[in-house]
């Protein structure tokens, strides 16, 4: 047997490298798993021990796989938690009113939300965090406010918010890598003490990006200047959030963040301009190698352009990668490779290794590898193989055929990433993205461009005019692909294990060369079934106990008629369901301003859930004898001892230890934010952190 799989690995040893970063993500991903310290020790060490215990067997490439990537998956635990503890940052305890001076580092114009969000960095001694984020309604703010100025405000600042309900949005884990202690609105106006001054690189880029942002916006107009802002400094904030619901809908909100499509563009276009402009001179072309020139001019614009683009992550990563692509070229080596991936990928977990359980990360490498891995396949190397006997029609059609199959291979690996994180996913995005992703490459980003270039000689309008033009129609493609019947396939839970199997499976497939791949199709099907399979939650309640909702035959019933739009939304995402009503609308249900009572019948299960909904004390008593008739309590006080329902009281001393819950009734199934004990640094859940 040992001698089989031997013979197996000799086959596949240029695939062996690859799956070096794999190991490194296994241990980070061990230790976001993983909630307790003894717990992460126990893995370093577990592992560490197989290393030594497979160095003790002989030799072969087993061996050193065996040795390898237990050490490497070690070091992504061990990685992963030094990188936790460096960037530790002061947090705001509890909600807090403050007037505070503070220097501002980024403006971001929340156009579509009428409104500014400011990232401060507070003055020493006023005991609050390095940094917070502010929101400022727009007519509070002075017209010439930018990053490097200091001002004065009075906030309302709250700890930033963990996850509501399970499979929400953790902004309290993204915070604590960001350094962020605290968010909050402005509730005077914002005060400026002392204008920006020339003092750092780092003030100096994000003014610059601010002063661009402002520009774009305003020489495009509306929401596609939100649009074309985000292709040039990848500020998303003036984007309607119509057309963001759209561009995720139909497949195309990768385009809105600053990625490898658009560095590509830069850099691309950059080499192409440069190397056509000093081919002009005939001695520079017999003398000097124009290549490397070429190469080097666009390595300095690609690094240019991450750093005016934020230098967000997904940005910086695949910059990276382009500059590896750019190297290889140079060397005369094949340009996209997937050693190049690992390669890139194996950098950025070793700088960011939180990077590797957010979406951007996860979708961006699964969109490159399951390119690369299927263009490497044989029969789709003969079909994109250059023809001199074919016609211009043949061709066009080859490689409209080639683009169209890639873009079904892309969408069958980046849906289970995308169901798991955002629990939708879009069904015609390999079709949208034929026409969506030629209009950006080719006519958006470089009227954008030219538009920049000629604004200082005054006659840029005309490019921005094309600019505008373009969008609308990038736009009305995503409204149209979004509004088709059974555009968007929905998933509101997700198991963790039926994720990791079809993740793992999707690795194998692409990593190999063999047939030992197609071992991984049982694996996925089994993944996605179990998925397919889960459960939807029946009742969700919040981490507060403020917040609700009870499904019902039309949707998902909410306790609180005035519940918040992002709450609504979130209730909205995590059910699977549009439609969302009231609870004492329901035949089942009797209300008052104090509290509901409401029958559901799942199955064979029959249950009455009782809920308050107003801050007033209820009579001692009549609280008693309501919760002796109930089988589910759910409050956002803490309620009496003596409230005992039959089955699970809910109440904020509950809640404060589970975090938001989501209960399935048939089957019995509960799911909980908070484990029972967590030593991740950000799970100090604060239950007047969750939205109102």
């Amino acid at each position: 047997m040992i001698g089989r799989i031997e013979q197996w690995l000799d086959r596949e040893r240029d695939q062996l490298a690859l799956w070096l970063p794999v190991a490194l993500g296994c241990g980070i991903a061990g230790w976001f798993i993983i909630p307790t310290k003894e717990g992460w020790i126990a893995l370093v060490l577990a592992l560490a021990a197989a290393a030594i215990c497979a160095a003790m067997m002989g030799q072969g490439r087993l061996r050193r796989a065996l040795v390898l990537f237990p050490l490497l998956a070690a070091s992504g635990c061990a990685l992963a938690w030094w990188r936790s503890d460096r960037v530790e940052a002061p947090r705001l305890e509890r909600p807090a009113i403050a007037q505070f001076t503070a220097r501002i580092e980024t403006v971001e114009m929340l156009v579509a939300r009428d409104g500014i969000r400011l990232t401060l960095a507070p003055d020493p001694g006023q005991s609050l965090p390095d940094r917070v984020r502010v929101n400022v309604d727009p007519t509070k703010v002075p017209p010439d406010l930018e990053p490097g100025a200091r001002v004065s405000l009075r906030a309302r600042l709250m700890p930033p918010m963990p996850a509501a309900l399970p499979g929400a949005y953790d902004f309290a884990r993204v915070a604590w890598f960001r350094g962020l202690g605290a968010t909050g609105t402005a509730l005077d106006s914002v005060k400026i003490i002392r204008p920006p001054f020339d003092g750092g690189f780092d003030r100096w880029i994000n003014a610059l990006r601010h002063r661009l942002t402002v520009h774009v916006i305003n020489a495009v107009g509306g929401s596609p200047g939100g649009v074309a802002a985000s292709f040039i400094t990848g500020d998303q904030g003036a984007i309607a959030e119509e057309d963001v619901d759209a561009m995720r809908t139909s497949g195309l909100a990768h385009l809105l963040s600053i990625s490898g499509l658009h560095v590509a563009a830069v850099i691309g276009g950059a080499m192409l301009l440069v190397l056509r402009l000093l081919a002009l001179s005939p001695a520079l072309a017999l003398r000097a190698p124009l290549p490397l020139i070429a190469a080097g001019f666009a390595a300095l614009a690609g690094i240019a352009y991450t750093l005016l683009a934020g230098a967000e992550v997904p940005a910086v990563r695949s910059c990276i990668a382009a500059i590896l692509i750019l190297i290889a070229l140079v060397l005369g080596r094949e340009g996209m490779t997937l050693r190049l991936v690992a390669a890139g990928a194996m950098l950025v977990l070793l700088l960011w290794p939180e990077a590797l359980i957010g979406p951007s990360f996860q979708l961006s490498f699964a969109a490159v590898v399951a390119i690369v891995a299927f263009h490497e396949l044989p029969s789709v190397r003969e079909l994109s193989r250059h023809r001199e006997e074919d016609g211009w029609i043949m061709k066009s059609g080859r490689h409209a055929l080639v683009l169209l199959i890639t873009g079904l291979a892309v969408e069958l690996a980046l849906a289970p990433i995308a169901l798991y994180h955002f629990h939708r996913s879009g069904i015609y995005g390999s079709i949208a993205n034929m026409i969506a992703i030629p209009l950006t490459t080719f006519i958006i980003m470089p009227a954008g461009a030219i538009g920049l270039l000629l604004d200082s000689l005054g006659c840029g309008r005309p490019f921005w005019w094309l600019a505008a033009m373009a969008i609308k129609l990038l736009l009305y493609i995503a409204k149209y692909v979004a509004e088709r019947p059974g555009s968007v396939a929905s998933l509101p839970n997700m198991p963790d294990f039926a994720f990791a199997m079809m993740l793992a499976s999707g690795l194998w497939m692409c990593l190999w060369r063999s047939k030992a791949r197609w071992l991984a199709v049982p694996v996925f099907v089994v993944g996605a079934s179990w998925a397919a399979a889960a459960p939807s939650p029946d009742l969700l309640i919040t981490g507060d106990g403020r917040h609700v909702a009870l499904r019902t035959g039309n949707g998902m019933a909410l306790l609180r008629s005035r519940t918040g739009d992002y709450v609504r939304d979130m209730i909205s995402t995590l059910s699977a369901s549009p439609e969302l009503g009231d609870l004492d609308r329901l035949p089942t249900a009797r209300c008052n301003a104090d509290l509901c009572l409401a029958d559901v019948v799942r199955g064979e299960r029959r249950l009455r859930l009782l809920a308050t909904r107003s801050p007033y004390l209820i009579p001692w008593r009549e609280m008693i004898a309501a919760c002796a008739q109930a089988d589910i309590v759910v409050s956002d006080r803490r309620l009496p001892p003596g409230c005992t329902p039959r089955w699970l009281k809910a109440d904020r001393t509950l809640l404060k230890q589970t975090g938001g819950l989501a209960i399935s009734f048939d089957p019995l199934v509960i799911r909980r934010v908070r484990r029972m004990r967590d030593d991740h640094p950000w799970m100090e859940i604060n239950p007047a952190s969750y939205p109102r």
